[in-house]
Parts: structure tokens; sequence; C-alpha cells
């Protein structure tokens, strides 16, 4: 708790240094999907490294920064997290949650979660975006593991309903409003790195897995523990293996990113907007 709190010091004198207001709204990109954050009004930058004991993203297409930005529509304020800490890095699930739970006692009330994952659901191609509807956890781990932290949550934290139905509908309109058919479905979370063998995704189709990856799962717990509101998409950047007859790469899935995110950055603008708007009403 000392370091989370060291951790929000800093970034909250940072914001008044500038006489900011502080967000309520975060949103996390995932592989190759960080040109949103280019995109956007960028009113502070902060590099993961000078923040106290933040981790650093090692993975490529994770450049590391922590951006307070503008929504010009309904004039507020949102963070962006340009990059996320993965379990597969070696970093503990307390180091992965570190970044979203400084931020959750900076304030933030509603958490926008993104990923690019392998499609498991035969009805999804490689450029399709998924509302993630809930989600199973095999990385064999979770971070609430260990002494609870009563500043955040209760011990045994209900999961039933861990994504947002409105935040759902809302997302559908926002992609509506620019042509785009959302698909919606289950996300599963292996520990990686290894992407999965095809027995192993066939296991995950009976399982009731839609799509699968390596992140997304420690961060929507520990933000449920807090209780906060999340959302959450995949970008399927890619068939699961025994699926395609290409073999798997990180580079395929940057590649199908950086084609889809013009599409991505419009409707997620859209998005973030009539999240912030919500407010009014």
């Amino acid at each position: 708790m000392e370091k989370l709190k060291n951790a929000a010091s800093c970034i909250r004198s940072l914001v008044e240094e500038k006489n900011l207001k502080m967000p309520e709204l975060l949103i996390t990109l995932g592989s190759g999907l960080g040109a949103f954050a280019e995109n956007a009004e960028q009113l502070l930058v902060i590099p993961y490294s000078e923040i106290p004991d933040f981790p650093a993203s090692t993975v490529a297409g994770h450049k590391g920064r922590l951006i307070l930005a503008k929504d010009n529509d309904s004039g507020r304020n949102f963070w962006i997290m340009q990059g996320r800490i993965h379990y597969y890095e070696g970093y503990s699930m307390q180091e992965v949650v570190f970044p979203l739970r400084t931020l959750i006692l900076l304030g933030i009330r509603k958490f926008v979660v993104t990923n690019a994952a392998g499609g498991i659901n035969r009805n999804f191609d490689a450029g399709d975006f998924m509302i993630i509807r809930d989600h199973i956890n095999l990385m064999g781990t979770n971070p609430l593991i260990g002494k609870n932290k009563d500043d955040f949550g209760p011990r045994f934290p209900d999961m039933s309903s861990a994504y947002s139905r409105k935040m759902a509908i809302l997302m559908q309109k926002s992609a509506m409003e620019h042509g785009i058919s959302l698909k919606e479905g289950v996300y599963i979370a292996l520990s990686g790195p290894t992407y999965e063998t095809p027995a192993e995704v066939r296991m995950l189709a009976t399982l009731g897995a839609d799509a699968v990856g390596m992140s997304t799962v420690p961060e929507v717990i520990a933000a449920k523990h807090a209780g906060i509101e999340v959302s959450g998409i995949s970008f399927i950047s890619n068939k699961a293996a025994g699926l395609s007859l290409n073999p798997l790469s990180h580079e395929e899935v940057s590649e199908n990113a950086a084609k889809a995110e013009k599409l991505f950055s419009a409707f997620m603008k859209r998005f973030i907007s009539l999240v912030l708007e919500e407010k009014d009403e």
C-alpha cells in the first residue's frame, strides 16, 4: 500500500502542477492498439519509468506511457494506459495490477480494457472486434491471492457481473454509428507466452471460450474487487491455432491491429464520449 500511495502521490502532483482535473475513466490499450493514444488530445504524458515502483512494459507495441487526455465532445478528461504489464513478462500478479490500483487510488470509477486476442469461435475472422461478455481465468493464479487489501475491497468479491452491460450497449451504439458490427463473447486468459496448441484451442472451445489471450483478466479482477465498473473489448488479431494454415506470431498480431487502428480509434473515441457524457443523465 505504501508503494501504491507513493505512485499515486507522484501522479497527483504532476496533474495538480498543470491545474488539470483528475479523471474518473481509464482505458488500457492492448497489443497493436496504441495508436488510439496518438490521436487523442494529450494534456499530460508520464512515462511509466518516471512513476515510483511502476513496472515497465517490455513487449513490442506497448510504449509504457500514462496519458491524461481530453475528450472534446464531453469536455472531460480520461486516462490512457498506452501499454500494459503482462504476467508472462516475469512480473507477479501484484505487479501486473499495480498501475490499475494506483489509478483507483486517484479516483477512477470506470475502466475500459482492450486486448488483442486469438479467435476461437469459428464465426470470427481476423479483424473482428468482440465485446467481452464474460471471462474464464486459466492463468493458474489470481491477483487477490494473499492477505486481502481491505482498502480496495472485500475478501471474496462477487464476479457474477464482471462486465457492465450498460457500457456494452454504449459500445455497440458507437460501433453502429461507424458502420461496424461488433461480436460478443467469452474471453479466456492463459499465462503465455507461448501461443496455444491446436489441442488446447479445441479444449478452450469446449469450455465455452470465443477468444483467447494472455492479459486482461487480472486487471478486471482487481477492478471488480474495488467496485469499478468494467467494459472490455478484444481485437481478433488472428484465428487461434489449428483454425488457420498460418503459424502464429506477434508480428501478425501487430500488423492486423495496424490495419484496423483507424476503425478502432473512431468508434472508441465515440464510445469514450458516450461513457463520459453518461454521467450527466
